[in-house]
């Protein structure tokens, strides 16, 4: 395990912890001397981890710690650039430019031996089978479900009927072949699912709807029978 790693991983370590843990603790499972491990916390807090306690009293880190570039892994990287690739080569122009300048940013504060690795990663994004229909909801979507507003929506079906819905937006899925709005609809009284490009009108509304988000994240996924991660 290379030293980046053990700090990744001593932080990990505390972070699930609560309470003050043994220095002795921290050292058995990371498989370092004492010596070593108040070595790394020295380092941690230099870094500007927050973490309180001395030998023989036990340490604990305390909320708001952002772990520094330098701490990803390899894979952590790959995921990062994959994913930001996917984003950029399926999403809507909007998300995809904000993906792109995420790995951007990522990019100009890593270390250049991980820089390297970010610039010749060699997961990429194959190309779609079938080019995604016109779509220009995803955006006012997205911020509908971010200030949990209910929204009136136009949306026609696969026959071509068309309907008028209040709704409640809480979730918006990202299929290879459509994108799909998860809300609560008031016409039906339960959960709907709505491709946004049938989507023909959008508005959103000023009232906030009467669940908050993550309740009706939870009880869609429990009538899915989704397991939450």
């Amino acid at each position: 395990m290379s030293r980046s790693q053990r700090l990744l991983a001593l932080i990990q370590i505390l972070r699930s912890h609560r309470f003050p843990v043994a220095g002795a603790v921290l050292a058995q499972e990371l498989g370092i001397t004492l010596r070593t491990l108040y070595r790394d916390i020295g380092t941690l807090k230099e870094q500007g981890a927050n973490i309180e306690g001395a030998a023989g009293l036990g340490f604990v880190l305390r909320p708001g710690f952002m772990l520094p570039p330098l701490m990803f892994s390899e894979d952590e990287i790959e995921a990062l650039v994959l994913g930001s690739r996917w984003v950029a080569e399926r999403a809507d122009e909007r998300l995809g430019q904000a993906a792109r300048n995420a790995l951007d940013k990522i990019s100009a504060v890593l270390p250049s031996g991980l820089r390297d690795e970010l610039d010749a990663s060699a997961l990429l994004i194959g190309p779609s089978t079938s080019p995604l229909p016109v779509d220009i909801v995803q955006p006012l979507i997205r911020q509908a479900i971010r200030a949990e507003l209910k929204v009136e929506i136009t949306y026609q079906d696969v026959k071509g009927e068309q309907s008028c819905r209040t709704v409640w937006p809480f979730a918006l899925g990202y299929f290879d072949h459509a994108r799909v709005l998860v809300a609560w609809c008031e016409l039906r009284d339960g959960f709907r699912h709505f491709r946004s490009d049938r989507i023909t009108e959008f508005k959103a509304a000023q009232e906030r709807y009467p669940r908050r988000r993550q309740a009706l994240l939870k009880a869609w996924r429990l009538q899915q029978g989704i397991c939450s991660q």
